[in-house]
């Protein structure tokens, strides 16, 4: 049996669970969020648990029971808490800031950079090397947050360009003179 699969997931004060058929809606303080499981899984209230079963052990079904486990407790966690993806702009001169709803980077281009959010996520910029994106939808933070990482990636040598906090970025040696002259 999936170890995922089989825990339990909590729901919070606040947060109601709705199951209409293969649809799970997800409600809370924070907003509302629905997704489609598949057939083969089943998903049950009990008390202040849910608890998420699979009708057979084929290969295909087993699989199914931890994402669906999975992305079940991502929205009961988005509804309640919400996610948020931090980035640091590392480089003399690149730096963000906020037009209206926009985000406008300055990462060593031509032209400055325009990201239109997506709905539902809101960016902030704190200081000017450093980016917040919040949201209640996993996916979305993270698709947004590595839309804006992949603006201007971090390069080895000097370590310039976007990236999360706490990422390590492995520096490369540059270009070694000749010896001997």
């Amino acid at each position: 049996m999936s170890r995922i699969g089989k825990k339990p997931i909590p729901l919070p004060a606040g947060v109601n669970l709705k199951i209409d058929g293969t649809l799970v809606k997800v409600k809370g303080p924070k907003g509302e969020l629905s997704q489609e499981i598949p057939v083969e899984t089943k998903v049950r209230q009990e008390k202040e648990q849910v608890i998420v079963e699979r009708s057979n052990d084929t290969k295909h079904c087993k699989s199914m029971h931890g994402l669906v486990r999975t992305l079940v407790a991502n929205m009961v966690e988005g509804v309640s808490t919400g996610f948020t993806k931090t980035l640091e702009i590392h480089g003399v001169g690149y730096r963000a800031a906020m037009q209206g709803k926009k985000l406008v980077l300055n990462v060593g281009y031509s032209q400055p950079v325009e990201i239109e959010p997506f709905s539902g996520i809101e960016i902030e910029v704190p200081a000017p090397n450093k980016i917040i994106v919040q949201g209640i939808d996993k996916q979305k933070v993270g698709e947004m947050a590595a839309m804006i990482r992949g603006v201007r990636k971090p390069e080895p040598y000097k370590g310039k360009g976007i990236r999360y906090e706490n990422e390590y970025v492995r520096r490369k040696a540059g270009k070694a003179g000749k010896a001997g002259k």
